[in-house]
């Protein structure tokens, strides 16, 4: 003879009533976020990044520190559909779109510079040929093309981020959940022939994302005499900790820079980058040698921007 673990029908449909009644509390949470970010996405919101400046650029931790941006080669750019590139107990971050590189990065880092120079609630509109030069490129048709086609890009590529605090509540989150929108790297822009001049639109949450500074100063002058892709990755690396001493295993390093090759080949390349960075003075005493657990790591000695 068995017995029944059926529960009686008033303790199930007890139950079942928590469980909606549980349900429904976390909708309304998720809608609440939702609905926040939404609310941020659609309220001016002033670009104020202390340490930004004509000689400096910033770029906020988490993308930094991700491969969103990287050193890929010429002519060869995977196409990513949610990807995730970077993922802890304080953060989430996927990306969609075309890889992107250091170019990329040159371009997003200036425009919200620009972003900074507007007046509340307006967009900055800059021409073409003032855009390159403030990058160190020069001005022409090429360039202009280049130009064009690094706008476009970044328009195309989305995030989805959520980052929290230490406590675990939600810092922010945009693209995360499916009532709230994806976040563009370039919210948009329009292109006025005529005159040659781009308005360009970012979208008010990244304010959030670079507040309680929570961004890296990048020294613009030093990142335009570099000549490799790498020196540029490392340099935004870098910026990311206020550690004097910093080590990065190569393996680390090899996957952040996308690099799909030799890990010998990538130590030269590195070797090579972190000689370009002891020259303009953004590192002192780099080195490749074996950590305690064996594996290979770079570390070098962090110097003020």
């Amino acid at each position: 003879m068995t017995s029944s673990t059926r529960l009686p029908f008033h303790q199930a449909t007890n139950l079942l009533r928590l469980s909606a009644a549980m349900q429904r509390a976390q909708q309304k949470a998720t809608e609440a976020l939702a609905a926040a970010a939404e609310k941020q996405a659609s309220t001016p919101t002033p670009f104020m990044l202390p340490g930004i400046n004509e000689t400096a650029r910033a770029i906020p931790n988490y993308i930094a520190r991700s491969a969103i941006f990287a050193p890929v080669r010429r002519g060869w750019r995977a196409l990513h559909d949610d990807t995730v590139f970077l993922e802890g107990s304080s953060i989430l971050l996927k990306g969609s779109g075309k890889q992107l590189s250091e170019d990329h990065a040159d371009i997003w880092m200036h425009a919200m510079y620009l972003q900074t120079t507007a007046l509340l609630g307006e967009a900055p509109v800059i021409n073409r040929a003032d855009f390159l030069r403030g990058m160190g490129r020069p001005t022409g048709g090429s360039a202009y093309e280049w130009l064009h086609e690094g706008m476009k890009d970044l328009a195309r590529f989305t995030l989805c981020i959520e980052a929290r605090r230490k406590d675990g509540t939600v810092k922010y989150s945009y693209g995360r959940h499916p009532s709230a929108r994806v976040l563009a790297m370039l919210g948009g822009f329009d292109y006025h022939e005529p005159t040659g001049s781009y308005t360009l639109y970012a979208d008010p949450r990244w304010a959030q994302i670079f507040g309680n500074r929570e961004y890296a100063l990048v020294d613009w002058a030093k990142r335009l005499q570099m000549r490799h892709d790498l020196s540029k990755s490392l340099q935004r690396l870098i910026g990311t900790s206020a550690d004097i001493q910093q080590k990065y295993s190569l393996d680390i390093l090899k996957q952040r820079a996308q690099y799909t090759g030799r890990m010998r080949d990538f130590r030269t390349s590195l070797e090579r980058s972190l000689t370009e960075l002891e020259g303009l003075k953004v590192i002192a005493e780099p080195r490749i040698e074996t950590a305690k657990r064996g594996h290979e790591q770079a570390v070098w000695t962090r110097l003020d921007r």
